[in-house]
């Protein structure tokens, strides 16, 4: 139940990243626990860096994975605590959305979002690993929904 991060904001040379990371929860400890590491790991993202808004993806599932939709409610549910007690708007994007912004199909693949976000900020290698990937292509898509992209 790893959650990845990623800051962007504006610099000199356009789109810039602050700081990236993995808020990782241990899965060897119940649920209550894991949920309050991803809590307590999204309030030190949001006191370290005060965004203006969090861009978090809406929740998809395949009927296949029902438990995995389940617990991304429940991680979606403490990040969107989170911002909130911390006054940070929260925008919701579909992950097809996100894919289709990016890597120009709703149908991309990890790999290919990796490579797009990191050829979108010139960046000398693929953001590593995925969930920072998705992080960073979901903030991309937000600032750009929000004007933030020139």
């Amino acid at each position: 139940m790893d959650t990845g991060y990623g800051v962007l904001a504006r610099g000199a040379q356009g789109i810039e990243i602050v700081a990236t990371g993995i808020i990782a929860a241990a899965t060897d400890i119940p649920l209550e626990a894991r949920l309050a590491q991803i809590y307590d790991g999204m309030i030190e993202v949001l006191d370290g860096f005060t965004p203006d808004v969090l861009v978090i993806e809406d929740l998809y599932t395949e009927y296949k994975f029902p438990r995995t939709a389940i617990l991304m409610a429940h991680a979606r549910g403490v990040i969107c605590l989170a911002a909130r007690q911390r006054n940070v708007a929260v925008v919701t994007l579909p992950p097809a959305t996100v894919k289709r912004a990016i890597a120009a199909s709703g149908a991309a693949s990890k790999e290919q979002i990796q490579a797009s976000v990191q050829r979108m900020l010139r960046l000398d290698r693929p953001p590593h690993p995925s969930h920072v990937a998705d992080a960073l292509a979901l903030a991309l898509t937000g600032l750009s929904r929000l004007g933030g992209l020139a």
